[in-house]
């Protein structure tokens, strides 16, 4: 029977961990830690995302901080901005919201940001260092990830692990890090351009799915008693729902999850646990400072 990674139980239980620290840390007279986000435009999922980021800082007691510019914005005035938080001491750590307005360039924006305070874990150098095994800030999706196998006390040594994608955001990173020592999987990473892809999915002990495309992994691409991880997060019209919509992920679920010995819902999987990765790398931050 498919047992369920609950991400959404996991990310209350750490919170509460992160909140009785930062408890007694302002009672013996420090500071709460302080997370500052920046978000360009008006697109709904960044919005979404920042709210909720607001709400679970507030949630465990840290200061939250929230720049909205518009999308008219140039490239020079967010470059500003990043340079006064950068400089601001009170500010223990911040995440300059993706994507950005297409007349900016991303990767310059996330390079301009001090890798002390790239609690997003983005920037050239936490890549590196990340790379290398070395201390430093994981990106928060795939942190999550390895979050909820470790917890969950998912057997990962030796297991065949397939990640499906290849962003730098989740895919790279999390086939990197499941790699390493402490989980020591073998792991294949495919993408758009993977001949059998198929095949290869159906080796898979642990099937991380992180391509962005709507109820791509079907029952005839998993194996049975794999551990299933779907970090894939999608918006269909959905009449009957009081909001007009339903949130799907990346694996067609009504068919795959009775195949699976492991499985992430969607929604209340990974993306709890990507916030919670957020304030746990703003907490480590804050105790450097």
């Amino acid at each position: 029977m498919v047992q369920l990674l609950d991400g959404k139980a996991m990310a209350l239980q750490i919170k509460d961990e992160i909140a009785n620290e930062v408890r007694n840390l302002t009672a013996q007279g420090h500071r709460a830690p302080h997370l500052a986000a920046v978000i360009v435009g008006e697109d709904g999922a960044s919005k979404t995302y920042v709210a909720n980021k607001e709400k679970a800082s507030h949630e465990v007691g840290f200061t939250s901080s929230v720049y909205r510019m518009p999308e008219s914005t140039t490239e020079e005035q967010l470059l500003e901005t990043i340079a006064f938080l950068n400089n601001d001491p009170d500010i223990d750590g911040f995440i300059v919201q993706l994507p950005l307005p297409k007349h900016i360039n991303e990767q310059n924006i996330i390079n301009a940001i001090s890798p002390d305070k790239d609690v997003d874990g983005f920037t050239p150098i936490n890549i590196g260092r990340m790379v290398l095994g070395e201390e430093c800030f994981v990106p928060a999706t795939p942190m999550g990830i390895c979050t909820l196998l470790k917890r969950y006390n998912i057997e990962t040594a030796g297991k065949h692990c397939v990640v499906l994608g290849r962003s730098n955001i989740v895919g790279t990173p999390a086939a990197n890090l499941l790699s390493r020592k402490g989980f020591d999987c073998t792991v294949t990473m495919c993408h758009s351009k993977t001949k059998n892809l198929k095949e290869l999915c159906l080796q898979a002990d642990i099937l991380v799915v992180a391509i962005g495309k709507a109820e791509f992994v079907t029952a005839d691409m998993v194996k049975d008693g794999a551990v299933l991880v779907d970090v894939g997060i999608h918006r269909v019209e959905d009449a009957t729902k009081k909001n007009g919509y339903r949130v799907i992920g990346d694996v067609k679920h009504s068919e795959v999850d009775a195949k699976c010995s492991w499985v992430t819902p969607v929604p209340g999987g990974v993306g709890p646990l990507t916030i919670v990765s957020l304030l746990e790398n703003t907490l480590k931050a804050y105790k450097r400072r």
